[in-house]
């Protein structure tokens, strides 16, 4: 059975206890909670910390669980979206540190899956950047392993603007690049995040692929994006990306979901997390909260 949910990222301002009363109070199924170190965020969407998995605790832990079962909302999975392939070594070392940490609080917690970004230094190409993914991603995989946990990891090419070009910030973009991925480090623990959105803009298949890599679907992100064709043809495909797509809410963008969930309910079975990202309904946290309401009224007609 598909779980209904949202991505806990939008609503920043919010406590996790103001987290979870309203998605039960609205209806949701379960919550993919953001656990970024405390500080200042690197970008937009980044820098949420519902859950400080830094020295978390068995007792934080238990009350993190009690608190989910008083309001019946579960925690689909922990995110936490860095740039472990970063060029900057000890940067990149900053973030495993940390993803070490949110894979352990996972463990604690019985939370299935933690989302995340494999990563990629952007001035590379994907063989140049293969020696350091599998030095880094050998070692975290097995962590997860070790913690029967999964690791997600979403299909974000991270290359929308001028300091993210031309390779973008994470590898794991295309069908071919997850067939040579899931080919050199064969675990049952390592899988995809899969936005539907990210492919819209790329001009690729967001609906056949799923069949291929249904072994491979942890957890989902429903999210829609519009590509503006005047634009497009303007400024060409290889112009920034943030000049032609805009992200938008489900059923407001390019993403044909009576098609995609036609295929999505036959292959997949786990949490379907609204991710808003449209700018349109960032002015306050009433609109953010009815972004969330509109999508997963859009979206409960698709599910069982």
């Amino acid at each position: 059975m598909l779980k209904l949910g949202f991505v806990s990222a939008i609503l920043a301002d919010q406590t996790l206890t103001e987290v979870l009363e309203f998605a039960a109070e609205s209806g949701f199924d379960c919550v993919e909670l953001m656990c970024w170190p405390k500080g200042k965020a690197e970008r937009r969407y980044a820098g949420v910390t519902h859950i400080d998995v830094v020295d978390l605790k068995k007792s934080d832990a238990a009350r993190i669980k009690e608190e989910c079962a008083e309001t019946g909302v579960s925690i689909s999975g922990l995110g936490y979206y860095p740039n472990p392939l970063t060029a900057n070594l000890a940067e990149a070392k900053v973030y495993t540190d940390h993803l070490k940490k949110v894979i352990k609080a996972a463990a604690l917690l019985e939370v299935p899956v933690v989302n995340t970004f494999i990563g990629r230094d952007h001035t590379k190409s994907v063989d140049e950047n293969w020696p350091r993914f599998l030095k880094t991603w050998k070692p975290l995989i097995a962590l997860a392993e070790a913690n029967g946990v999964k690791i997600g990891i979403e299909n974000c090419p991270m290359s929308f603007t001028r300091d993210e070009w031309p390779g973008g910030k994470n590898l794991a973009t295309s069908p071919a690049i997850w067939r040579r991925m899931f080919n050199d480090i064969p675990s049952e623990s390592f899988g995809l995040n899969f936005d539907p959105s990210h492919f819209v803009w790329q001009g690729m298949d967001y609906v056949g692929v799923l069949r291929e890599f249904k072994a491979k679907l942890f957890h989902f992100h429903a999210k829609d994006a519009r590509l503006d064709q005047d634009r497009l043809n303007e400024v060409g495909l290889l112009a920034y990306p943030n000049q032609y797509h805009t992200p938008k809410l489900p059923g407001l963008g390019d993403v044909n979901w009576s098609k995609l969930f036609s295929v999505l309910t036959e292959v997949y079975d786990g949490p379907v997390c609204i991710e808003v990202e449209d700018r349109a309904y960032e002015g306050n946290l009433e609109l953010r909260q009815a972004a969330l309401l509109q999508s997963g009224g859009y979206l409960a007609q698709f599910l069982p």
